[in-house]
């Protein structure tokens, strides 16, 4: 559940002066086996970042928000918790985008933030850096948030914060430590620093096991959908599949757990033409961990099973989004390994598993064939990357039309993504993923538009020397939005970006760099950036794709206006 504890450096500068919250929280950190924190350093968050790199590995960042990516896709990849440290008042409001798509995703992130001196908060003084509610601030955008009110009582606040981070469902919870009381607590004068004890999820109760059995004893037809819930299950599920012959939808969460190379994982076509009539045929559907996203049901309206067993851990899931008739509250391990020793017979009809094969192939056929040029590309990607490696994508059109379905995933920790959908946070996240996993290469996938949100973040990837190789296609623009215009006879606007030069831009950042898109450049290209160990910037020319990609646009329902209206 957490990272190996890393020992203290034998090297390591010897401290300055008087321990500080800064060893307070290493104390915190090691205790969890939590060796990385990413962030930027401040006037308000100074004894902690010097202890965290006195002691442990600070990873310095440009931004606040990229901060949080990087703690997030680090917490992800390693299944661990990711440390991120800002600032008080503005720092803070930089990093709650970010905060918020881990709270979207349900990632484990613990975000330590300053906070002006404790007797001028909510003074109203004009301190500098002070912000009215702050507290209140982060408990909207974080899974829970809490305040250090005196020195002493530092390590109870950091140990309660990792417990909810920790408890399922899972989420990033916030910490606003006033300044001077970071430079006040001391280790040995903590009240109650204890390891806060974590709930186990609740067990499911033999009666709702027993009667998702008997529904799936009698499927003729079934059908399996994976979210980022089943996480931890794969194998148990896998086994189940195969047991009942049924096919395995994901939402994009879902990929990876079980590997997509199994010949039963249709994955994340479920909206496609193909995947809505698997799954208006069937007639059981069993659902592990998902919520249904707007996105991946054609915004609600994909016609799924009457007959449905939904298994997840937060009860208020089940049924939300499609009636239940069988709801299963549990760890999803648990629950699939439950259901695998009360299964013994199925009634699953010839041919069906064979039908959900067929579908495997012919989606993943017609959507190579209408990518284009993007299709050398991704097999280029797939052929020379180890399957550990992760595969970090920002918001873009290679990343939503193919990297999200077509890009096989072989384990869900290699799947990093921005699920909440915003954009210019994937190079971040492909900070914190290759921080976490050095012994591979890692790979961002990123648009130009998307990339020059945080360009200063190619700064702080190029310190970490990390073996990252950074794709950026550039298409001069927003291209997702430019096919939503034109698809509806929209005017085109603030759609053309005027775009760096990347190729300048690597020279300047000491990153080699190369100029692909035309057929046959790209996978010399990536071999040879691989083949650095370093940071490297791979630029695709959109326009230079051969054949042209059939255009993408977003499933975003835009609402008609009646007839008559």
């Amino acid at each position: 559940m957490t990272q190996t504890s890393a020992a203290p450096r034998a090297d390591s500068v010897q401290q300055a002066g008087p321990a500080t919250g800064g060893d307070v929280l290493v104390d915190v950190m090691r205790r969890h086996g939590i060796t990385h924190a990413f962030g930027v350093i401040s006037i308000h968050n100074l004894p902690l970042v010097e202890a965290v790199s006195r002691e442990l590995t600070f990873v310095e960042v440009r931004h606040e928000a990229a901060a949080v990516n990087a703690a997030d896709a680090f917490a992800r990849v390693t299944g661990g918790v990711g440390v991120a440290l800002t600032s008080t008042g503005t720092g803070a409001g930089n990093a709650a985008g970010s905060m918020l798509e881990a709270l979207t995703a349900g990632s484990r992130v613990l975000h330590v933030t300053g906070q002006v001196e404790a007797e001028w908060i909510g003074s109203n003084r004009g301190v500098i850096h002070e912000v009215p509610a702050q507290l209140e601030m982060l408990t909207a955008i974080s899974k829970g948030a809490a305040r250090v009110a005196v020195a002493e009582d530092s390590a109870r606040v950091l140990e309660e914060a990792i417990a909810m981070i920790l408890t399922a469902p899972h989420g990033p919870v916030s910490v606003e430590w006033p300044t001077d009381l970071q430079y006040l607590a001391r280790p040995d004068a903590q009240v109650d620093g204890d390891v806060v004890t974590v709930p186990s999820p609740p067990e499911a109760p033999l009666d709702e096991i027993d009667a998702a059995v008997a529904l799936l004893t009698g499927a003729r037809r079934p059908v399996l959908w994976l979210g980022g819930g089943a996480a931890g299950a794969g194998a148990q599920v896998r086994e189940l599949a195969h047991r009942l012959g049924a096919g395995i939808i994901t939402s994009n969460s879902g990929r990876g757990v079980v590997p997509e190379d199994d010949d039963l994982v249709i994955g994340n076509f479920g909206s496609t033409p193909q995947g809505a009539a698997l799954l208006e045929d069937a007639d059981v559907l069993l659902s592990i961990g998902t919520h249904f996203r707007s996105n991946e049901t054609r915004t609600y309206s994909l016609r799924l099973p009457a007959q449905h067993v939904q298994v997840d851990v937060a009860a208020a899931a089940i049924g939300r989004v499609h009636p239940a008739t069988v709801g299963v509250q549990g760890d999803a391990a648990q629950v699939v390994t439950a259901l695998l020793e009360r299964l013994t017979q199925t009634a699953t009809e010839d041919g069906w598993a064979d039908r959900a094969r067929t579908v495997r192939r012919e989606v993943r056929d017609h959507l190579t064939g209408y990518i284009g040029g993007y299709a050398e590309v991704c097999a280029e990607l797939r052929s020379q990357l180890p399957r550990e490696s992760v595969i970090a994508r920002d918001v873009t059109i290679p990343s939503s039309q193919w990297g999200n379905r077509l890009l096989e995933m072989y384990a869900r920790e290699t799947n990093v993504f921005p699920l909440g959908g915003g954009i210019g946070q994937g190079l971040a996240m492909g900070i914190g993923a290759a921080v976490a996993r050095p012994e591979v290469p890692t790979v961002v996938i990123a648009g130009d538009g998307g990339l020059s949100v945080h360009l200063g973040e190619l700064a702080s990837l190029r310190g970490t020397g990390a073996a990252c190789v950074v794709i950026v296609f550039n298409d001069s623009g927003y291209g997702v939005l430019r096919n939503m215009q034109q698809a509806n006879d929209m005017r085109r606007a603030a759609v053309d970006l005027w775009t760096p030069d990347f190729a300048v831009l690597a020279a300047s950042m000491d990153m080699p760099y190369w100029l692909t898109g035309a057929p046959g450049t790209f996978g010399p290209a990536l071999r040879e950036a691989i083949a650095t160990g370093r940071p490297t910037v791979i630029e695709v020319s959109v326009a230079d794709l051969a054949p042209a990609p059939g255009p993408f646009t977003p499933p975003v329902h835009i609402p008609q206006p009646q007839d008559g209206a």
